[in-house]
């Protein structure tokens, strides 16, 4: 399944350089205006993204609110340094590229997978043996919110390269991916780009040892 979804849309959008467009930015609940940098929702039922000011944001942190409609992506980025993935299990995961992200999709009721490519985010399927031993071995997979937190892992030379983020993260990466691609290989800029991306995510995630979700 590819193409743009309505998150890889906006996302598109929200990268281009727009400085008029930022000062106006408004909550897409409310309409208060909001600065570059604020909240998300995700609208369980389209998997879209809604920009949200923060009190709107902290509605919907439980879920419980408007019938459970739409939930508020959280702010925590874990480093996983000890998650446990095999070369093995990678390879039965069908992934055809190094860089992947894996979500509880609660409207399904399974987990799903995704690869960031230049037709945007492509579904893959993901086979329930592997992810189920990846689970059993790894408690913090299991501790991860539905719909809004991601297990977003980078295949690297010396290995793997985990963490826990919010799933507009991978949307952002994503995004960021399709604007810059460049033929087969993605060119320069792309990998460029992507460097730069998980170069960020090592700035900002606290690290998780031992598998034991902070508390």
């Amino acid at each position: 399944m590819t193409g743009d979804s309505p998150s890889i849309s906006r996302l598109r959008e929200l990268l281009k350089p727009s400085p008029r467009r930022a000062r106006e930015e408004r909550c897409e609940l409310c309409g208060a205006l909001i600065p570059p940098e604020h909240r998300h929702l995700v609208n369980l039922e389209t998997r879209g993204l809604l920009c949200a000011c923060r009190p709107c944001g902290l509605l919907f942190v439980s879920g419980g609110a408007a019938g459970g409609k739409y939930r508020t992506v959280p702010e925590r980025y874990l480093f996983a340094r000890d998650l446990v993935l095999t070369a093995a299990q990678w390879e039965s995961l069908q992934i055809p590229v190094s860089i992947a992200f894996f979500f509880y999709n609660s409207a399904l009721g399974h987990s799903t997978a995704f690869y960031p490519s230049p037709a945007g985010a492509t579904e893959s399927l993901l086979p329930l043996a592997t992810w189920e031993e990846l689970t059993a071995k790894n408690p913090v997979l299991a501790g991860m919110e539905p719909d809004v937190e991601a297990l977003l892992v980078y295949k690297r030379s010396d290995g793997f390269e985990c963490y826990v983020v919010p799933i507009d993260a991978c949307y952002e990466l994503v995004g960021r991916i399709r604007l810059r691609w460049k033929g087969f290989q993605g060119g320069e800029e792309a990998w460029s780009e992507i460097d730069a991306f998980f170069a960020g995510l090592r700035g900002k995630s606290g690290e998780k040892s031992g598998g034991v979700w902070p508390t």
